[in-house]
């Protein structure tokens, strides 16, 4: 339908425009998109006012998406400047080539209703009679904010609001390209203008509250949504749920009940207010008043997963209320596969192992290939048939489709690795690591020791005044340094894990040359540096202070730290170096490295943690061992770890992931991988592990 709406547009076949979209709102009235389109084509056709009243409708289904407040912005350009402007623009273009207003006008319209290849044309146009004209900035950022290129929309529109500091139209966008990279104080002060020029714009709040609160800032987002909730218009399910949670936040749970209660008959399948209800009532004591609701609720539909988890979610695990409120949920929904899992949860947390693994069938049988009851299966027959659980995960890979085979393949020698077959286990993955080397990067280059290294500078007072705290966070495969990660994740703003996304940062530390290019001279350690922070505010970063995740290290490294960033520091994560080679052979590392033989991946361990040994004993840079052995997958002693480390109370991460091979496994693997390990003890002995 939107496709078909866009070709009548670009026909300027506005009434066919607007009849296929009021159908489509008519099929869909709560869809925000089909409302979205209804405004387009309105405001093409010339009905502004209707199209106001069809995008307030498309914001109310939808507050918190930018794309509609882009529009809403562009609408109300068309409201105060012209009325059926197209036709009228493109007379005077054709009259007059040189119509630099009218360039303007029709690229305006033509970002309004998507076209973003007419408004760039247009803008290339006007750009000939007018280059340096900051509306050209403004076109040519909104342009580049609809594509989803939010450096240049934000290089662009930042240029465009010192020029037109009280445009709101360029305030507007800008807001939305600091969103886009995550700048959120400069996104809420660009909203806020917007909203102190024009205080018409009153959807607006909505963002403003929601900004507050990811930064944490509770007071503003409370005073802010105090002022939404005064506009007739704003006072809408969606405004309400962001007011019950800001309750929550603030510690006010009666006053979030007040908020969300009404919303459980309106929205009774939406998964954030049911959560947000349930921590209300678990605050205040009120366990009987959350059954009696969502019960109520129940009898009205009986048909909502979510209603249902919430309602399991009142009684105490593995309770006999439980059992019985997943006894009613699979009477209500039969076949319903999430329902029969709790149930062989239940069964398994009753120690009826048999039902348990019955109900699992039931699942396979219902779903063939379903991980939760393929893994319970699995895991019965563990207990009794060990060569059988083996035999159901390859039967299980032959018939999986070949995208899907890499995790049963590890989930394979996991189970080879339980049933005591350490050489199964271990030839199952290298075969996986063998046929996913040429789809991964090489193994980063490693430079030898140098006599000496440069004098390590002193921390000025400039330095040590402006709070400059850079710290690298790295560790070698199998080390777990993923798990570190995710753990300051939940406790830091200044983590950045950009090195491992499609977009990375293109400074020194993502470049394997950088060894080679510092070695030569082609590039200097001033300049390493210099680069590195050059593209910290493209990360969202407004200092460097920041804790920056590297892909890769190396001592050669610090010909630059040492010299230029004394006030840095390294956070290298470690276990012993023969679990960590076990680890990487099993499941691989955060960076996505190339295994192709077991030895040549040791001998690359071997030079790798040497380093960090010299490192550590010459004291060559401000440095933490963090050894993590014992931290397995708990996510709790992960946050006490970190805060003592950093010296204060760190928040626990939801999980840090799934369970990995446990401290010490790696002498199940002696027989099989000794060569192995005798490159690595040496090295482990260095860094305070056992020999044995």
């Amino acid at each position: 339908m939107q496709d078909q709406i866009l070709q009548a547009l670009r026909q300027n076949d506005a009434g066919q425009a607007v009849q296929l979209a009021q159908a489509w709102t008519r099929d869909e009235p709560g869809k925000a998109e089909a409302h979205r389109w209804l405004a387009l084509a309105l405001q093409q056709q010339g009905q502004a006012e209707a199209a106001m009243e069809a995008l307030q409708q498309a914001l109310q289904l939808a507050p918190d998406d930018a794309q509609l407040h882009l529009q809403h912005a562009g609408l109300l350009l068309a409201l105060r400047q012209f009325d059926g402007a197209d036709e009228a623009l493109l007379r005077t273009t054709g009259l007059d080539p040189n119509a630099f207003p009218a360039y303007l006008m029709q690229a305006h319209l033509a970002v309004g209703r998507n076209d973003f290849d007419e408004a760039q044309r247009l803008s290339t146009l006007a750009s000939r009679l007018e280059p340096d004209h900051p509306e050209l900035l403004t076109i040519d950022g909104m342009v580049a904010l609809r594509r989803g290129d939010a450096d240049r929309a934000l290089a662009l529109l930042s240029a465009a609001s010192q020029a037109l500091p009280d445009d709101t139209r360029v305030l507007y966008a800008l807001g939305f390209a600091y969103l886009g990279k995550d700048m959120l104080a400069f996104a809420e002060q660009a909203f806020r203008r917007v909203l102190a020029l024009n205080p018409k714009m009153s959807s607006l709040h909505g963002m403003v509250v929601q900004l507050a609160l990811r930064q944490g800032n509770v007071e503003a987002a409370a005073e802010a949504m105090q002022q939404a909730l005064q506009q007739p218009e704003l006072d809408v399910p969606p405004m309400r749920r962001l007011a019950g949670e800001l309750a929550l936040r603030s510690g006010q749970p009666l006053q979030a009940l007040e908020h969300l209660l009404p919303l459980l008959q309106s929205l009774q399948g939406e998964r954030q207010v049911l959560q947000l209800l349930l921590m209300s009532w678990q605050r205040l004591g009120r366990e009987d008043e959350a059954r009696a609701r969502l019960d109520e609720a129940l009898e009205s539909n009986d048909q909502l997963h979510d209603l249902w988890l919430a309602r399991l979610a009142v009684e105490d695990v593995g309770s006999a209320g439980a059992v019985a409120v997943v006894e009613r949920w699979m009477a209500a929904m039969p076949g319903h596969l999430p329902a029969l899992e709790a149930r062989m949860r239940l069964h398994d947390m009753a120690g009826e192992h048999e039902q348990g693994e019955a109900i699992a069938e039931r699942i396979t049988t219902l779903e063939p290939g379903r991980v939760s009851g393929e893994s319970r299966r699995v895991e019965g027959l563990l207990q009794r048939d060990p060569a059988a659980a083996v035999e159901r995960v390859q039967a299980l890979i032959a018939q999986a489709p070949e995208g899907h085979r890499a995790d049963l393949r590890t989930w394979l020698g996991e189970i080879q690795d339980r049933t005591g077959q350490p050489e199964e286990a271990l030839r199952t993955w290298m075969a996986l690591q063998t046929d996913q080397a040429s789809q991964r990067l090489p193994l980063p280059p490693q430079a030898k020791a140098p006599p000496s290294w440069p004098e390590m500078a002193s921390i000025d007072e400039a330095t040590r005044d402006s709070g400059s705290a850079p710290i690298f966070l790295w560790g070698a495969p199998g080390s777990g340094v993923e798990r570190v990660a995710t753990g300051l994740a939940a406790a830091s703003p200044v983590l950045r894990s950009d090195r491992y996304t499609a977009n990375p940062p293109d400074d020194a530390f993502q470049n394997y040359n950088t060894l080679q290019d510092l070695a030569s001279g082609v590039l200097s350690p001033e300049r390493l540096v210099e680069r590195w922070r050059e593209h910290l505010p493209a990360r969202g970063l407004e200092s460097d202070t920041v804790i920056d995740w590297l892909l890769w290290w190396d001592n050669a490294l610090l010909w630059a730290l040492r010299p230029q960033l004394p006030q840095g520091r390294l956070l290298l994560v470690l276990r012993d170096p023969r679990d960590m080679l076990l680890d990487w052979i099993a499941y691989g590392a955060a960076a996505p490295l190339a295994m192709t033989s077991m030895a040549e991946a040791s001998q690359w361990l071997v030079r790798s943690l040497t380093q960090i040994a010299a490192l550590h004993e010459e004291d060559l840079y401000p440095h933490v061992l963090l050894r993590i052995d014992e931290i397995g997958n708990d996510a709790h002693a992960m946050a006490d770890l970190l805060g003592r480390v950093f010296g204060r109370p760190m928040p626990p991460a939801a999980q840090l992931g799934a369970p990995r091979l446990p401290a010490g496994h790696w002498r199940r693997y002696r027989d099989v991988m000794g060569a192995a390990f005798a490159q690595l003890t040496p090295v482990a002995v260095r860094l305070g592990y056992p020999e044995e």
